[in-house]
């Protein structure tokens, strides 16, 4: 376990998503990038459960190996596990470095929720999936997302010329997350703030609504869009509209840049609890928060030719992308993000599941392979 006293000084932007550093600043990100918080109820939570005969029960990973689930979880990086079904957390379990009470970031999944906020918009009449960005971004009108249309933002179906390259220190990518204020500053090239990085990427050759293309700009621009079209910051609007709604027990955070422009792609903690009760609120339809057209949608999937065509589409055959969220192809829906971040809703038997991580590679498609099993074996588990 680190000891955050004497090794808080050793982290920073250009180790702090890399163990061991991360089992520490995963949750505590606002010490190393500047971040507005997202009011939650502020309810304390009930003692935790265990995980009781679950934790018994056997997993199988990708290459084979036979193990306990509490030791699959011990073994990997694992910080949080929280199953909840029907509605009720019926198991939990937490990595020793892991405070429960403390919001955990959720990388990518922030893209689930920026789409279940742009679906309350729309429901209101604020926002048409048919507009284009720039117009409600005028200052984009010269760049990709000039011509590309709302639906397209939530869809990954943007014509971008943007390589989405983890772990990139010299390239585009290293410029995106400077604009973010993730990575160092760099002496021999100035950081513009995200919405001006966002404004000047250009247009890749293909058409926008023909392939699936997984950029995490699109969502940065699409939170900026949401902004512009409500009048209200990104934090204020999501704990306003969602988070507050949804009963959210504890107060989520949200990374921004130097002008206070929010990282909707990737910069959102949350503790695990409240992520379960995110997805227990897209299982059940949306509870009138979320419009239930919206969350019908999201369940329908996007089209599954591009999918299966795009760069992602080996990880789900027969899955599909829509508003920021994956159909897996099983019957389940998944809020993915990078270093091990999961949110697995299973309508069949009415189970919710949440894994937060800190696993050290951005992206392993074998592991991300075994917890598909996990995921699996957890909800048929009674």
């Amino acid at each position: 376990m680190i000891n955050a006293i004497s090794m808080r000084a050793e982290i920073n932007l250009a180790n702090w998503r890399t163990r061991p550093y991360s089992g520490w600043s995963f949750q505590n990100a606002r010490e190393l990038v500047p971040s507005a918080v997202i009011p939650g109820k502020r309810i304390a939570e009930e003692p935790a459960p265990g995980l009781g005969a679950l934790g018994d029960l056997v997993v199988h990973d990708n290459a084979g190996k036979v193990r306990k689930l509490t030791e699959f979880l011990a073994e990997n990086s694992t910080d949080a596990f929280v199953v909840m079904r029907s509605g009720k957390i019926v198991g939990e379990w937490f990595g020793a470095e892991c405070d429960p009470a403390k919001p955990h970031m959720v990388f990518s999944i922030s893209k689930s929720m920026t789409g279940l906020l742009a679906g309350i918009l729309v429901g209101q009449g604020a926002l048409s999936l048919d507009d284009v960005a720039a117009k409600y971004v005028p200052e984009a009108a010269a760049s990709a997302y000039g011509d590309a249309s709302i639906r397209d933002l939530l869809n990954m179906q943007v014509s971008l010329d943007f390589e989405e390259s983890y772990l990139d220190k010299t390239g585009a990518f290293d410029r995106y997350r400077r604009a973010m204020l993730w990575n160092p500053e760099r002496a021999d090239e100035p950081t513009p703030d995200l919405k001006t990085f966002l404004c000047n990427l250009p247009k890749a050759s293909h058409p926008h609504g023909t392939r699936h293309a997984y950029r995490s700009p699109n969502v940065d621009m699409a939170a900026l869009v949401l902004e512009r079209a409500a009048g209200e910051r990104y934090a204020d609007l999501m704990s306003r509209l969602l988070w507050i709604p949804m009963g959210a027990h504890s107060d989520a955070e949200i990374t921004v840049d130097r002008m206070g422009n929010p990282r909707a792609s990737g910069g959102i903690s949350m503790t695990a609890r409240d992520l379960a009760r995110v997805g227990e609120l897209v299982r059940t339809g949306g509870n009138g928060i979320v419009p239930s057209d919206w969350i019908t949608d999201i369940w329908s999937g996007g089209d599954r030719e591009i999918w299966a065509a795009g760069d992602q589409g080996y990880a789900y055959p027969g899955g599909s992308y829509r508003y920021y969220w994956y159909d897996t192809g099983t019957g389940a829906l998944a809020g993915l993000g990078i270093h091990g971040q999961w949110l697995w809703i299973d309508p069949a038997t009415e189970t919710v599941i949440v894994r937060q991580s800190s696993e050290n590679d951005p992206i392993n498609d074998e592991m991300d392979q075994t917890v598909i099993k996990v995921m699996k074996a957890v909800a048929a588990f009674s």
